[in-house]
């Protein structure tokens, strides 16, 4: 009997929330059979078997959040040979019925029993990640998180606890037990749970993700905002509006690369990329997501609309691989296509500035000296003033409006 826990996932990730069980209580399962589907703040993850044998017990339900080393299922090696051993009797058996099975029969008597088809323990796997990418509203917010350097607290508490605390939504981290050497017993969980207003429920995914790393933000980046408008007395009935929008980023960044860099304030270093990664925040029920698109600087409109579409797509699904939310240089979030004219948006470490974007608004210019009715489309921009200087945060907007303008 070997039991098999939830291994590290990567990124720094030591919670991940049960999505849907793939396998039961007596199934069997082969080598790399995905037995659970888990997402953790980053990605949805696929948790394949480590060895081959018949499921014995299964722990966590869907819904469930878990930490790393947290029993998953035990797996009875053995129940799985005897079933394999069983069939090559029953072949061997029906063999030798057959005059011309003679020789095949006794070497078949010969043969020892094989072990187990898998003794090596892979309780290391971490699974394959989903490659295709929740219900959303395109044009968009939200930033990613990055490691968490903090130190783990280790919690204390009975078994029967953790599953009522997870039942009803408590959080262990701002429990006080009243056992021996400060164990979090039941009645710690219900008093908890009085003090509680109805409706409240525990943060999951990336709502959890999205709690921790906005707060981050907010305690270390020195953060400014500028706005802008742009006039759009240029543009067609039926532009793409995200799409000039990536586009308008991406000359930003080549006239001003200053703002599309990262910033390691333990170090007290900044990396200024030559490369354009532009994160554009999702918007969704299950919470925000900031895909990326990659090397945005060698894609064409077409490309980038493509982009978007598919990507919505697989978040609809549920399903966002981990490496589409990383390697972000700056982000942009239009938010206005809810709505909002200007916003003091939250930039993500270790990026250094974040592009947001407003609903379009009608205005009245001066044009040779006689009012005239444009559309304009107003333009924050939250940068951290740690590694930017007020001046380069100019630039960066002055040729953002200019790129859209023409």
């Amino acid at each position: 009997m070997k039991a098999f826990t939830l291994p590290d996932l990567g990124e720094g990730l030591a919670e991940s929330e049960i999505i849907t069980w793939h396998v039961d209580i007596g199934d069997v399962v082969t080598l790399d059979q995905v037995i659970l589907t888990v997402e953790t703040a980053k990605a949805t993850v696929d948790v394949p078997a480590p060895y081959s044998g018949t499921i014995t017990s299964r722990h966590g339900n869907e819904g469930d959040i878990i930490n790393i080393g947290s029993l998953l299922v035990e797996i009875d090696e053995h129940a799985n040979v005897t079933t394999t051993h069983a069939v090559t009797n029953t072949a061997s058996n029906e063999t030798a019925q057959s005059p011309t099975s003679t020789r095949s029969q006794a070497s078949s008597k010969n043969d020892k029993p094989n072990s187990p088809a898998v003794t090596k323990d892979a309780a290391t796997v971490v699974g394959n990640v989903s490659q295709a990418s929740h219900n959303i509203n395109i044009d968009e917010y939200w930033v990613g998180n990055e490691k968490s350097h903090d130190e783990k607290v280790v919690i204390t508490a009975l078994p029967s606890a953790r599953v009522l605390a997870q039942k009803l939504g408590i959080d262990l981290h701002h429990i006080q037990g009243s056992g021996p050497d400060g164990v979090i017993l039941d009645c710690d969980i219900h008093q908890a749970s009085d003090q509680q207003r109805p409706g409240t429920e525990m943060l999951r995914g990336a709502r959890r993700s999205m709690a921790a790393s906005m707060a981050k933000a907010h305690q270390q980046i020195a953060a400014v905002t500028i706005t802008e408008e742009a006039i759009l007395s240029t543009w067609a009935t039926n532009e793409d509006i995200t799409t000039r929008l990536v586009q308008a980023i991406v000359v930003a960044c080549k006239k001003e690369p200053a703002l599309n860099a990262w910033f390691d304030p333990d170090t007290m270093t900044r990396c200024v990329h030559s490369m354009v990664n532009i994160g554009v925040a999702v918007d969704s029920q299950y919470g925000l997501y900031v895909p990326v698109i990659r090397h945005a600087d060698e894609f064409h409109a077409e490309d980038i609309r493509e982009w978007i579409n598919d990507t919505v797509a697989g978040i609809k699904a549920r399903k966002i691989g981990r490496e589409q939310l990383q390697h972000g240089t700056i982000t942009l979030t239009n938010f206005g296509a809810i709505a909002g004219i200007y916003a003091t948006p939250v930039v993500s470490p270790p990026q250094v500035a974040i592009v947001g974007a407003g609903r379009v608004i009608k205005k009245l210019i001066m044009d040779n000296e006689k009012p005239k009715e444009v559309n304009a489309l107003p333009l924050s921009m939250t940068f951290d003033h740690r590694a930017c200087t007020g001046g380069e945060a100019a630039r960066f907007m002055k040729a953002l409006v200019s790129a859209l303008e023409s």
